[in-house]
């Protein structure tokens, strides 16, 4: 079971609560190479529906990118380049996914990926200047989107 699971299981059975309103922001959504096409390869499922599923149940205003799901474009960060000292190739390799995400015009970007995160966040926002995208993982923006019985927003 992965993590796309188990969010969508916790929705779809109410065993936690989703308030969309707490993102109101145009919203996209990032299919990472391992939980998509790898994923796909490796165990016959790729994660593409579900994490857009969980993506829509807490935002109200979605868009995705074009191309999307196993035609997506990869953030330049995969394959152990994040990890490597090759960073101008890597910043190289991720301007067609940061022209991707600024022609969505979204402010909030879901990366369920740590990589992609960190590539997109700390290297391509700043590189390709589109520093006023948020950038979150899924449970990130699932955490942020729930309902805790008991705790009014205004008093945090």
């Amino acid at each position: 079971m992965s993590v796309h699971d188990l969010l969508k299981e916790y929705i779809e059975t109410g065993r936690i609560k989703i308030d969309k309103s707490k993102h109101p922001e145009l919203t996209t959504y990032h299919d990472p190479c391992n939980y998509a096409r790898k994923s796909e390869k490796t165990f016959g499922h790729g994660y593409y529906e579900e994490p857009r599923w969980i993506t829509q149940q807490c935002v109200d205003n979605y868009v995705d990118m074009h191309p999307n799901r196993a035609n997506n474009y990869c953030c330049g960060a995969g394959g152990g380049a994040w990890a490597s000292p090759y960073e101008e190739e890597r910043i190289h390799y991720g301007r067609v996914k940061a022209k991707q995400i600024k022609d969505t015009k979204a402010k909030l970007l879901v990366a369920p990926c740590h990589n992609c995160r960190d590539q997109i966040m700390t290297s391509l926002r700043k590189e390709y200047d589109f520093m006023d995208v948020e950038v979150k993982y899924l449970w990130e923006l699932v955490a942020d989107s729930l309902v805790i019985d008991g705790v009014d927003d205004k008093e945090e």
